[in-house]
């Protein structure tokens, strides 16, 4: 196998978070969930995650509590895990991070396109006037030009402003009711991936902040990042919630998520 450096690095926090607080508590569990004794460490892509040499992991960064603070240290962080050279997987904490961590490959990877999973767009101009809410990355990353491209899948929350948003940015947008399981990627380009765990339906993963029924299964996520091959030049996975998990049944998704992410690091990691 061809080794990539995946780097994992926890970013705990959710000061951007509209309507309840706890993604901050989710690095620690996704880790704990990934080490539990109830399953192996192997991806489903024929990894062992649990090889000493498969992944580093580089601990959470210590984040301030004020937002503005907080993106100037994600920006430095992520550029640090860059400069080192590793493929990073970044745990969140809540979405308003993505835009931080994009702003830290600027200049660092060349032209990307984003593949956003998600039960919303996050292409709010602002929400009750943040424009650094968590309902609002991806404006900011588009409107910078961040990034060449992006395709969202899993969509079912879609207003009349995000619709004119998407459309201002030349966003490929894949609603969760009509999803065939493309995802129409540009092949030209490498890509990041942003996961937001409520892009499964809250049957499978009720330990959110924004529940929203009507999503994808488990299986059919693992299926779409399975189909991913690459390049890809970094990942994060947020918005999971500790505090309204159900009998931890998020963790252990998350823990899976986890693992399939390592393994997609490590086959097509940039």
């Amino acid at each position: 196998m061809n080794r990539r450096r995946i780097g994992v690095l926890g970013l705990p926090w959710d000061g951007a978070s509209s309507f309840q607080r706890g993604p901050a508590e989710a690095p620690a569990a996704i880790r704990e969930a990934f080490r539990s004794e109830h399953s192996n460490e192997w991806a489903e892509r024929g990894y062992d995650i649990g090889a000493a040499d498969a992944w580093h992991d580089l601990g959470d960064l210590s984040l301030p509590d004020d937002a503005a603070e907080c993106r100037t240290a994600v920006e430095a962080g992520v550029a640090r895990v860059l400069e080192q050279d590793f493929t990073p997987l970044l745990l969140g904490g809540d979405h308003s991070l993505s835009y931080p961590i994009l702003r830290a490959f600027r200049g660092r990877r060349g032209s990307f396109q984003i593949l956003h999973f998600d039960a919303h767009s996050d292409l709010y101009d602002h929400l009750e006037g943040d424009r650094y809410s968590h309902a609002c990355p991806f404006a900011r990353v588009l409107e910078e030009g961040l990034a060449a491209g992006m395709t969202q899948v899993g969509i079912r929350t879609m207003n009349g402003h995000q619709r004119d948003q998407a459309e201002r940015f030349g966003v490929k947008v894949h609603y969760a009711s009509e999803w065939d399981g493309r995802m129409d990627l540009n092949p030209e380009l490498p890509i990041y991936i942003s996961l937001d765990v409520d892009v499964l339906d809250p049957a499978f993963a009720p330990g959110v902040s924004n529940r929203e029924a009507g999503g994808l299964s488990t299986r059919q996520l693992i299926d779409a990042l399975r189909r991913v091959s690459g390049p890809v030049i970094g990942a994060d996975l947020v918005e999971f919630n500790p505090r309204t998990d159900v009998a931890g049944l998020t963790a252990v998704v998350t823990g899976k998520l986890f693992k399939e992410m390592i393994g997609l690091l490590l086959e097509c990691g940039a």
